[in-house]
């Protein structure tokens, strides 16, 4: 169907107080002095973590799955996971690049949140002051150390495409230039990050509704709202739908369908003690940049006012996506929540009292603690040199690995067989998994499978997550009692990381 605008353009701002534009020259070299200073900021904050391949478990098991894509195997039916499949795409292009695969996903993941980092410098420039923007720029690069978004967990990945659907709707209603076209972008932008975490549906629902919004505005008839609202609907899920149906070409739409939709109904929910304490936590991450959005400077004209208020809506939806997913036992799952926080942010940040350069100080103490931050999490969960060791001894000579409880990495490190589709250790062996809703089939039958293959190695912690499944955990540990002796542990944090290798 044929673009047309349905709205006039808003008449230009004329307020004396606006900042005054940039000519394309200058225009461009501030781009490119900002975009090195925000390299030198993404090296900085994730330097000491570079090359460590047992950072965050999930990212562990990413790149596995993505190693394994390259062998053959297809998400969801050789191993399970409810991540969409675009995710693991990611991690099967990293592999396509060589090398070992650690340093490649933490690059990578480096660059998607550089240019994260620097369309929030763009879009905070519409809110405030060249400072401010720039200061919540870096600000969205020392956060992800202090959500555990140091590396490649997902967010750091779909936050990009999410952002940019973001400034393409705020384009559109502050220009008063909504076509139909420019809807079927922003929704099929947003489908492809729906295909790399399935949260970002909500801020999708957001932005589709105040498009919806601003074409009723703009006096579009009901039929023409119908259309449009059909159209983007249909974009946004279109990616999902062509992974279905590329599945069901291959005979695995029911494979595709319960990993992706039906199995996450199955989990059991967490003890509310551990919900409470995420909360709280993240609460306590972000509440600087949440006093600093709260209390901006007066905006310099209504265009600006408007730009915010977007942003305040957007954060709403975020906010709401993540209270309606339920997770909040690790602050990574507050990650989407950063990008639109930060923004929000960055008109106080650029009007720091008595002294703007108090930001810049501000900034260097949460990045000095932000690395003490990395510091204790790698002394929990270790480094190289650990990863290195427990690999040497967790490898099997004739036989395969099993992990129950550690680094999913070891699969990959290892070069292992696989003796389950479950290579995920949580799947197993934690508490809110333990139900055949949740996975298919009853987790104590398929640990008792995986363990009647004998394998040569077996990989645990102790003491054991404290959401431990006990009834799996009690099978496991019977079985290294019967046929398997210790021949390595390692201490990292408060857990003894051990290795059993089978008698007999």
């Amino acid at each position: 169907m044929a673009s047309r605008t349905l709205t006039p353009p808003l008449p230009p701002a004329t307020s004396p107080s606006r900042v005054t534009r940039l000519g394309p020259v200058a225009a461009r070299r501030e781009a490119i002095l900002v975009g090195f200073v925000l390299l030198l900021v993404t090296l900085a904050a994730r330097a000491q973590t570079l090359g460590n391949p047992v950072l965050g478990f999930d990212e562990q098991f990413y790149l596995v799955v993505g190693d394994r894509m390259l062998a053959g195997a297809l998400p969801f039916v050789d191993i399970f996971d409810r991540k969409p499949i675009g995710l693991f795409l990611i991690y099967g292009f990293i592999r396509l690049l060589g090398g070992e695969g650690t340093i490649q996903y933490q690059l990578v993941a480096g660059a998607f949140a550089w240019a994260t980092a620097w369309l929030v410098w763009r879009f905070g420039r519409r809110l405030g002051s060249p400072l401010g923007a720039l200061a919540a720029a870096a600000a969205y690069l020392i956060w992800l150390d202090f959500m555990e978004g140091e590396a490649g967990q997902a967010p750091v990945f779909f936050n990009l495409p999410v952002l940019v659907a973001a400034m393409l709707t705020e384009r559109a209603v502050r220009r008063g230039r909504l076509t139909w076209r420019s809807g079927l972008l922003v929704m099929l932008i947003v489908g492809l990050a729906i295909q790399i975490k399935y949260t970002a549906l909500f801020e999708g629902i957001f932005f589709g509704c105040i498009l919806l919004w601003r074409a009723w505005r703009g006096e579009a008839s009901l039929p023409a709202l119908a259309g449009m609202a059909f159209a983007w609907i249909a974009a946004a899920l279109l990616p999902t739908l062509a992974a279905f149906l590329a599945y069901a070409a291959l005979g695995h739409g029911q494979e595709f369908l319960f990993a992706n939709f039906l199995s996450m109904f199955g989990k059991l929910p967490d003890p509310w003690s551990v919900s409470a304490l995420g909360l709280l936590t993240i609460a306590g991450i972000l509440l600087p940049l949440l006093l600093c959005a709260l209390f901006p400077p007066a905006p310099a004209d209504d265009e600006q006012r408007r730009s915010r208020l977007f942003v305040w809506w957007w954060l709403g939806a975020a906010v709401a996506g993540m209270l309606v997913m339920g997770s909040f036992s690790t602050p990574q799952y507050a990650m989407p929540v950063l990008v639109p926080m930060a923004i929000a942010a960055a008109p106080r940040l650029g009007a720091f009292r008595p002294d703007r350069r108090l930001v810049w100080l501000f900034l260097a103490l949460c990045f000095a603690i932000a690395q003490l931050v990395l510091v204790s999490l790698q002394n929990l969960k270790g480094r190289a040199a650990e990863a290195a060791a427990i690999t040497r001894a967790a490898t099997p000579t004739r036989g395969c690995l099993y992990v129950y409880d550690g680094y999913p990495a070891l699969y990959r490190l290892t070069h292992s067989c696989l003796l389950t589709r479950f290579v995920f250790p949580g799947h197993l062996n934690m508490a809110n998994e333990n139900s055949a809703r949740a996975l298919g089939i009853d987790p104590a039958a398929e640990v008792r499978r995986i363990l009647a293959q004998r394998p040569e190695t077996i990989v645990m912690d102790d003491p054991p997550f404290e959401r431990v499944n006990e009834t799996t955990y009690a099978i496991v540990r019977q079985e290294v009692a019967r046929h398997y002796a210790r021949s390595f542990s390692m201490r990292t944090g408060d857990r003894d990381r051990l290795v059993f290798r089978r008698r007999n």
